[in-house]
């Protein structure tokens, strides 16, 4: 049962939609918040000779009251993620099970994607907000600068929306698929104003930036435990099938050692490459847990960042 007050304004009935959706994904809230407005807006549009009273008890029976709507939005969302989420790989008790089951997860190749994509997002980004925040900024005393920071403001909303669409899919941690609306009925100073003062706009640039530095971690992450791990497999592979030639180094020992048309040459005791394959292939799942985890780990840093969780503005 409804027990609040019939909403008599647009922004009361954004409130009381907030609080019903409290304890809900912050992405979820977003959302949500994001089509009542939009949908109300519309609607008061339509019919210009009514009050925003008016029209609101008009389309609640069409569009719900808003206890109505977050219960909707709850039960859609499940449906939604279910429906997304990829197969989950079959649960396993042991420990020996779990360890190696991390290759039957698709989060985790998806998440080994991210991080080595993480370098050229990172590059982008950074270059964006360095070029945009310099060259508006110097601007500025001229007025047209005032412009050019609005719109590279509003690139930069644009581009935690695209930077969040990738985490999504890729990493699974849910993030808004509509823009924050600013608050409505505010002549263009206050927006700007609201610009400056709303907190996200300073964290999602700080999150830009820092790709960046993150991408080069993920990437040198990634590059350097996959081609360590499959060159530890590939060695005695290569021995074992005959693509590579056991010699003897100058101690005397018998060795693993193949070289190319440029003169360079690998060498290793022949008698451990048993323990090297072990070694390779430990190691290579160990990294595949590693990455699961990074991408885990990065989903929370954008979720964080990018979306705004302590009210609706």
């Amino acid at each position: 049962m409804n027990m609040h007050k019939p909403p008599q304004s647009i922004p009361e009935y954004l409130e009381q939609l907030r609080v019903a959706l409290t304890g809900a994904d912050p992405a979820l809230v977003q959302d949500a918040l994001y089509d009542a407005e939009e949908y109300l807006r519309s609607e008061l549009a339509e019919q210009p000779g009514r009050s925003e009273a008016e029209v609101i008890a008009s389309v609640a029976s069409s569009y719900g009251a808003p206890d109505e709507v977050a219960d909707i939005y709850r039960d859609t969302e499940v449906k939604v993620q279910t429906a997304l989420r990829p197969p989950a790989p079959k649960p396993r008790t042991s420990l020996v099970g779990r360890f190696f089951g991390v290759a039957a997860d698709p989060r985790t190749y998806a998440s080994m994607f991210y991080m080595v994509l993480s370098l050229a997002t990172g590059i982008f980004y950074f270059t964006w907000v360095v070029t945009g925040l310099s060259v508006s900024l110097s601007l500025v005393v001229v007025l047209i600068g005032i412009p050019l920071l609005i719109l590279f403001f509003g690139s930069v909303r644009l581009l935690s929306l695209v930077e969040g669409r990738l985490v999504e899919v890729m990493l699974g941690e849910r993030m808004p698929r509509r823009p924050l609306y600013s608050a409505r009925g505010r002549n263009w100073l206050q927006r700007i104003g609201d610009m400056f003062t709303d907190v996200r706009t300073w964290s999602t640039l700080f999150y830009l930036l820092l790709m960046l530095p993150l991408g080069i971690v993920y990437f040198t992450i990634n590059v350097t435990l996959l081609s360590l791990s499959l060159s530890m497999i590939a060695a005695p592979l290569l021995v074992w099938t005959g693509m590579a030639t056991p010699g003897v180094d100058n101690f005397g020992w018998s060795v693993l050692n193949w070289s190319n048309d440029s003169g360079l040459s690998t060498s290793f005791p022949l008698i451990a490459t048993p323990l090297l394959l072990v070694t390779g292939v430990l190691t290579l799942f160990a990294s595949l847990h590693l990455f699961r985890g990074i991408g885990r780990m990065h989903g929370g840093i954008a979720k964080h960042l990018l979306v705004k969780t302590a009210q609706y503005s």
